[in-house]
């Protein structure tokens, strides 16, 4: 169903977005395991891992805003570039400056499924770009599944630090900088063989619109409809922000403090957590097209949310494993039908625009997260940052289908 009708710049960029997660999903593994070995304090790795967030908060609206007058590929360039000097830094040196830049300027450990940190609304537009409105839910969420897929095999490999018996953290670890380094090489090839064609000249939105019948209306409203949708969707996404900040990016030092386990066994863990998130991205995909985008995001972050207040009262690593791994998939493969939805709320001139909004309003608050969350679990206070995360996923999922449940039935009813 997919193959012919995507685009082949949308290909290569699902190739490239499935080359970077394999690294990413590496990173969610280790790095908070790495500067724990290296007797780094709960407070500490929160703290860096919050500056992360906030930098990518930052960058991520003026990546938006030029990538609309520059082009997208630029900035694509740039990430896989920053990623590859930061990966070949810490391959030789433990020293906390080239950790914290790599942490806060690349996003090392941060789970992104991929995306390209805080250049990812240039990828976004760049993808929305080449892909009719109608096929977006299908297509964004395919792509999300190829990212965590990517990260299933990525965390994985992971693992493979806690099985190694060497005399040093960094010679443990180096072997999974030299994978993200690598990998980034090969993005960074794929994207200068790949053309950004700037004139919509090749472009099958444009074929889109040309056939569509046009209703004038002044650049006035247009605008005036598009920003009050953007500032929706930006209110909405903030509490979800918040949420992923309290836990996301803290996982896998969680299971450690809470059950004892080592990078093998959370490497697992993981894997399998991406895994089956990359099938109910493609899952969610179908419900998407059948059901809205809007609808298919509601129902699944809902259950999410129940199975993550179950989480911290697992009596073991397996139940609690269990627990994750479904919740995960769940909550998180709707990530493709939110970035499609949130791609289809302005015209392209505005796209870069509207996914910087997107993007920005969820790492601005989840910056905070992780501070918190690690202060908490240096006090002992493992269960609350997750039942916090709980609840306000829940807050979000309501308010999602509040203010958006009326874009399904314009889809259905046009």
């Amino acid at each position: 169903m997919f193959g012919t009708e995507i685009h082949s710049v949308a290909k290569r960029l699902m190739l490239i977005r499935g080359l970077r997660s394999i690294g990413q999903g590496a990173m969610v593994v280790d790095i908070t395991l790495y500067l724990a070995a290296l007797h780094w304090s709960g407070t500490m790795i929160g703290g860096v891992t919050s500056a992360a967030g906030l930098f990518g908060a930052i960058l991520i609206l003026f990546v938006g805003i030029i990538s609309d007058k520059l082009g997208r590929k630029p900035f694509l360039l740039i990430f896989e570039l920053m990623t590859m000097v930061a990966a070949v830094a810490s391959c030789f040196t433990t020293k906390a400056i080239v950790l914290v830049l790599a942490i806060v300027v690349v996003g090392f450990g941060r789970g992104q499924s991929g995306a390209a940190g805080p250049f990812s609304p240039a990828e976004q537009a760049w993808l929305a770009r080449c892909v009719k409105q109608s096929q977006r839910g299908k297509v964004f969420s395919l792509n999300n599944a190829i990212g965590f897929i990517g990260m299933a095999l990525g965390a994985a490999i992971g693992g493979l630090p806690g099985l190694m018996h060497v005399s040093s953290p960094l010679l443990a670890y180096r072997p999974i900088f030299i994978l993200v380094a690598v990998f980034s090489l090969i993005c960074t090839v794929v994207l200068l063989n790949t053309e950004e064609i700037k004139d919509d000249s090749d472009s099958p939105v444009k074929t889109e619109i040309k056939n569509e019948k046009v209703i004038p209306t002044s650049e006035t409203n247009i605008r005036r409809q598009e920003n009050m949708a953007m500032l929706k969707f930006a209110l909405v996404n903030t509490i979800n922000g918040i949420a992923v900040g309290l836990t996301g990016p803290m996982m896998a030092y969680w299971f450690s403090l809470r059950y004892h386990v080592g990078t093998e066994a959370i490497g697992v863990t993981l894997s399998l957590s991406f895994l089956l998130t990359g099938i109910f991205s493609v899952i969610n995909g179908f419900m998407a097209d059948r059901y809205g985008m809007v609808k298919s995001v509601t129902w699944m972050r809902i259950i999410g949310s129940m199975l993550m207040v179950a989480l911290p009262f697992m009596p073991n690593f397996s139940l609690a494993s269990f627990i994750y791994v479904i919740r995960n998939a769940i909550n998180r493969g709707t990530q493709g039908s939110r970035s499609a939805l949130s791609a289809s709320l302005t015209r392209d001139k505005r796209r870069g625009l509207a996914t910087s909004i997107n993007a920005l309003s969820m790492r601005l608050p989840s910056a905070v997260g992780p501070a918190i969350s690690g202060y908490m679990f240096e006090t002992g206070l493992l269960a609350l940052p997750l039942i916090l995360t709980a609840g306000l996923q829940l807050i979000n999922a309501g308010l999602y289908q509040w203010v958006f449940g009326n874009y399904d039935k314009a889809k259905t009813n046009p």
